[in-house]
C-alpha cells in the first residue's frame, strides 16, 4: 500500500495561503480522481479541491478552520493495492493503539498495558457501525481490544474489568491489585470525559466570541460541541443580553469583555489591502451626474412582457451595463490600466484595453467581490442579462471562481438596491475607472417648464487622474446618462 500526500495547490494568480473551511470526506472513506476533497477559502473566493488520487482517505493533515500555506499537505490517500487488507494481530499481540482524536490517556504511573483513546478512530473489526452501548453512571469500560479475534480461543489475552462499587469498603477494594489499576484507569477516564469535547476549529470559534465551552450544551455524536451548539448559544445570548439593556449592554461585565473581535482574514483581508493599495497609489477624482432614467425604466418594463426574456431577470442594471460598454467604446482611455516601470527601467505606460471586461462589484456573505463578465462588448442585450444573472446567483452562493475575478477593465458597483443615492468609490485595482449606480426613485423634476415626477437617479465615478482627465470623465459620464435618458441610442 502507498500513501499518497497532496499538497495545497495554487488554485489562483499569487495565492499564498488559504484555509480549510470544510472536509467532505473522512478517514476511510473511498475517493475518485476529481471527487471533491474539501472546501477552501482564499482570498479571492471559495474553491472546491478534487482529488488528483483514488483510493482511500487514511488521514486529514489540517483541521477545518485552521489557514495553511500554499505547499503544505493536507491530505492522505491510500492507493488499495491488491493485497493491501488488514492483517489479524498475532495470538497474545498487544492490540495497535490508534492516535487519538483529543489526546492519549496518561498512563506513565500506571501498571496495565496500553490503553486506546478515549475518543478516536482506531481500528475497527469491520464495516458496520453499532449503536454505543449505555452504561451506568461510575461504569468503567474496558480498553478497545483491537480487531476481535473469529472465535474466543485466539483472542489475545487481556486484563478483565473489575467493576468496583464506590461505596464498597476501603480494604474490601485494595484486596484486589486488578481493582486497584481500574480504579486507577477510571480515574483518568472520568477526568477526560469530564473534559469538554470540541474540535480544534470549534474551539478557536468559542474563544472568538468568548465563550466557556463548559457552558453550552453539547449535541454532537460523541458528545462533542459542534459550531452550530456556539451559534445557538450566541443567539440565546444576545437575547438576554437584548433583555438586560440592548446591544450596549446593561451587564456589569468591565468594557474590554465586551467587544467583539473578528479576525480579518480571506476575502476581508485581501480587500482591505487592495482598497488601501488603490486609494493611496491612484489619485482619485470623482464627478456626479443627475439622471431622468424614466425611460430607461419603461424599457425594462417592455423587456420584462417580453417572450424573449421570459424567466430572465431584468433590472436597470442590465441597461446601465450596457452604457457603460458602449461610452467606453467612445472614450478608449477609460477602459485601460496605468503600469509602473513598464520598461524595466522606470518608465510608466498605459494600456487601452480594446475590449470589456465588466465587472460588477457584489456584496456576500464573504465580504466584497468584484466577478467581471469577460468580453462583454460581444454579448446581445438578452446575453447580457444572462450572464448577469449568473453572476449574482454564483457570487451569493460563494461559489465564484478566482478566473472569474481577474483581468477586469471597468466596475460597476450598484449601491443604488440598497437605497443608497450615490457615493465615491474606490477604484479597483488595475483599473482606472469605476461607476457608482444610486437608487431610482421618483423626484420632482423640470420638463419642458413643467414640474413633474420623474424617475431619477445620481450617477457617480470615480477615476485615475493620471489616466482620465477631468474632460475625458466628464464625456464619458454624459455618454452614460445619455443613454438611460434615451435606451433607443443604443440601436444607433
Amino acid at each position: 500500500m502507498t500513501v499518497k500526500k497532496f499538497n495545497l495547490p495554487d488554485v489562483g494568480e499569487g495565492l499564498t495561503e488559504a484555509e480549510v473551511v470544510s472536509w467532505k470526506v473522512q478517514p476511510g472513506d473511498t475517493v475518485a480522481i476529481n471527487d471533491v476533497l474539501c472546501e477552501i477559502e482564499t482570498a479571492k473566493s471559495l474553491v472546491e479541491l478534487p482529488s488528483p488520487y483514488a483510493g482511500t482517505v487514511t488521514e486529514l493533515l489540517v483541521a477545518e478552520g485552521i489557514t495553511v500555506e500554499v505547499g503544505t499537505p493536507i491530505i492522505a490517500v491510500s492507493d488499495n493495492q491488491p493485497g493491501d487488507a488488514p492483517k489479524a494481530p498475532a495470538p497474545g499481540a498487544a492490540p495497535a493503539v490508534a492516535a487519538p482524536m483529543y489526546g492519549t490517556l496518561p498512563m506513565d504511573d500506571v501498571e496495565t498495558p496500553a490503553v486506546g483513546p478515549l475518543v478516536g478512530s482506531g481500528p475497527k473489526a469491520d464495516a458496520v457501525k453499532r449503536r454505543p452501548r449505555k452504561r451506568p453512571e461510575g461504569a468503567v469500560s474496558a480498553p478497545a481490544a483491537g480487531v476481535e479475534s473469529p472465535t474466543p480461543a485466539a483472542a489475545p489475552a487481556a486484563p478483565a474489568a473489575v467493576m468496583v462499587p464506590a461505596a464498597a469498603p476501603a480494604a474490601e477494594r485494595a484486596a484486589s491489585p486488578a481493582a486497584s489499576r481500574t480504579a486507577a484507569i477510571g480515574g483518568t477516564i472520568s477526568g477526560l470525559v469530564s473534559k469538554v469535547l470540541a474540535k480544534p476549529p470549534v474551539r478557536k470559534f468559542a474563544r472568538d466570541l468568548g465563550i466557556d465551552l463548559a457552558d453550552v450544551v453539547a449535541t454532537g455524536l460523541r458528545g462533542e460541541v459542534t459550531r452550530e451548539d456556539l451559534v445557538s448559544y450566541q443567539a440565546q445570548r444576545d437575547a438576554e443580553l437584548d433583555k438586560a439593556g440592548g446591544f450596549w449592554g446593561a451587564s456589569q461585565k468591565p468594557q474590554d469583555q465586551r467587544i467583539e473581535r473578528i479576525p480579518v482574514k480571506g476575502v476581508r483581508k485581501a480587500t482591505a489591502k487592495a482598497m488601501v493599495e488603490s486609494a493611496f497609489s491612484a489619485p482619485h477624482v470623482s464627478i456626479f451626474v443627475d439622471v431622468d432614467a424614466s425611460r430607461t425604466m419603461e424599457f425594462v418594463k417592455r423587456l420584462k412582457a417580453s417572450r424573449d426574456f421570459e424567466g430572465i431577470k431584468v433590472s436597470p442594471l442590465l441597461i446601465l451595463s450596457k452604457a457603460v460598454i458602449w461610452a467606453a467604446a467612445r472614450n478608449p482611455s477609460v477602459n485601460a490600466t496605468w503600469v509602473e516601470d513598464a520598461d524595466g527601467k522606470g518608465g510608466a505606460e498605459i494600456q487601452v484595453k480594446h475590449y470589456m471586461n465588466l465587472g460588477i462589484a457584489a456584496a456576500t456573505p464573504r465580504g466584497l467581490m468584484v466577478p467581471n463578465i469577460k468580453d462583454a462588448q460581444d454579448l446581445s442585450l438578452k446575453e447580457l442579462a444572462l450572464a448577469l444573472n449568473e453572476l449574482a446567483t454564483t457570487a451569493r452562493a460563494g461559489k465564484t471562481q478566482p478566473a472569474e475575478m481577474q483581468g477586469g477593465t471597468l466596475t460597476i458597483t450598484n449601491i443604488g438596491a440598497l437605497g443608497i443615492d450615490t457615493g465615491t468609490p474606490i477604484i479597483n485595482p488595475g483599473e482606472v475607472a469605476i461607476i457608482a449606480f444610486g437608487t431610482i426613485k421618483q423626484k420632482p423634476w423640470v420638463l419642458d417648464g413643467e414640474v413633474i415626477p420623474r424617475w431619477i437617479t445620481t450617477l457617480g465615478g470615480s477615476f485615475d487622474h493620471r489616466v482620465v482627465d477631468g474632460d475625458l470623465s466628464a464625456r464619458f459620464m454624459a455618454d452614460v446618462a445619455a443613454i438611460l435618458e434615451e435606451p433607443a441610442l443604443l440601436l444607433d
